[in-house]
């Protein structure tokens, strides 16, 4: 049986529970993930930086992922989202020059939950919007 991610990083049923029901808003940031727990009265207070290495998240600015042995609920929060994992990792790739491959862009705007506009429907089967190029769902020549 192959080893999940959630399995790898061993988080309490605490830690688990509150990653699945309080009110996170995740931004990207440079390749890592800004994580604000809109839970709080003052969310601003209660955002961090998650860091992301080879798809895991394995850091987190806040309090409890320096003092406490085990995993924050931040990084969990993120670890439990596969999208957000997908769209870091596109990034981190664009960032250090990789390549977005056609097979990585397939299903991107129906996996991502992507709800974005397009006028693609405008316009010929040959050429996208710049919408859809500009997000990587369509390359301007195919």
């Amino acid at each position: 049986m192959a080893i999940t991610l959630l399995d790898s990083l061993e988080p309490t049923n605490r830690v688990l529970k509150r990653a699945q029901y309080e009110a996170f808003e995740f931004s990207l940031l440079d390749g890592d993930i800004r994580v604000r727990n809109e839970s709080h009265q003052n969310p601003a207070d209660h955002e961090y930086r998650v860091t992301v290495v080879d798809g895991v998240p394995a850091a987190c600015e806040c309090p409890a992922d320096a003092v406490y042995d085990g995993v924050c609920k931040h990084r969990v929060a993120v670890a439990i989202r596969p999208q957000i994992l997908d769209i870091v990792k596109k990034t981190q790739a664009i960032t250090d020059s990789g390549v977005v491959t056609d097979g990585e862009r397939q299903g991107d705007q129906s996996d991502t939950g992507d709800t974005t506009q397009c006028d693609c429907d405008g316009l010929s089967n040959d050429f996208p919007c710049w919408e859809c190029v500009r997000t990587g769902r369509r390359d301007l020549l195919q």
